[in-house]
């Protein structure tokens, strides 16, 4: 996963020491089949991959990564709107409310 240097801002000033891992990765769920986890990690599994930028690490399970391997995190504005924004060209579809995704 790659990540833009506006969401690369947006976590160092998010996270601290006490809360410096985010966790990203996929869940069962929605009407289009799957929904993003995006929160900050309660720990580390054996499992997962884990890349350290320093100031925080971001941490994907090992089922979400082949999902999630082409993605860019983003952080964008939108209105009055701002949000971290996972861009991933292997979604096929999404739900009209935008929260669940689906993967051929």
């Amino acid at each position: 996963m790659e990540l833009t240097n506006d969401a690369i801002q947006k976590l160092v000033e998010k996270t601290d020491e006490k809360n410096d891992t985010i966790r990203i990765g996929l869940t069962g769920g929605g009407c289009a089949g799957f929904e993003y986890i995006f929160d900050y990690a309660s720990g580390i599994h054996d499992d997962d991959k884990v890349w350290d930028y320093g100031k925080f690490r971001i941490v994907i399970d090992s089922m979400s990564l082949p999902f999630l391997s082409d993605a860019t995190l983003d952080y964008v504005k939108e209105g009055i709107n701002e949000q971290f924004k996972i861009i991933n060209p292997q979604e096929t579809a999404s739900c009209g409310c935008g929260i669940s995704v689906q993967f051929a």
